[in-house]
């Protein structure tokens, strides 16, 4: 079985559940802890990544939301107050891989596109009906006026997916789970 080294920075509390249990899963609930005032900004894109990235490696049961992770130890998180490092080497056919950049598109509600020429005509489409912030065609009301141009976000997005499993210096992994006997190593805050 092939495997991959990763790095996640988690909360101090999952290494206990590692510990604890022998694995750890995430729930939504430690989520929306996360995010606070933001959660409901970013509820839709965790929700659609969820049902694209579960068609790439099935979720296992209790395991509500992805786990983010680094795929080179040059671009991982580094320790927090309250947080470790967690290192790991994961089954390959355990991780769906994205970009960070073309995340980022997600994560803003904007148009993912194919190359510079693809986004140029995408903004002169959305120009010429006078749409300054692309984000309101799915988080506001313009996206009843213009459905065609939301529906052309969001398949955009599907891009994000493409890439497979090649370390570029903007890869990124997610995990459905973190098992006890993938950690390889810990990394703790120093206080």
């Amino acid at each position: 079985m092939q495997k991959i080294k990763l790095w996640t920075r988690q909360h101090e509390n999952v290494l206990k559940s590692i510990e604890a249990f022998g694995i750890y899963r995430p729930k939504k609930e430690f989520l929306e802890q996360k995010f606070d005032s933001i959660w409901e900004y970013y509820s839709e894109v965790y929700r659609w990544y969820i049902e694209r990235a579960e068609k790439i490696v099935p979720r296992p049961e209790g395991a509500e939301f992805p786990i983010w992770l680094s795929v080179r130890s040059d671009m991982m998180l580094q320790a927090a107050e309250n947080n470790v490092i967690i290192e790991l080497e994961a089954p390959v056919d355990k991780v769906v891989f994205t970009d960070s950049e073309k995340w980022g598109y997600v994560m803003n509600y904007w148009y993912l596109p194919i190359d510079k020429r693809d986004e140029e005509k995408f903004n002169d489409e959305l120009k010429r009906v006078g749409i300054g912030d692309e984000s309101e065609l799915y988080m506001g009301h313009k996206g009843n006026f213009y459905p065609h141009l939301r529906s052309k976000i969001i398949k955009s997005w599907e891009r994000l997916f493409e890439g497979g499993e090649e370390i570029t210096p903007t890869a990124q992994a997610t995990l459905w789970e973190i098992r006890k006997e993938w950690v390889t190593g810990i990394t703790g805050y120093e206080r």
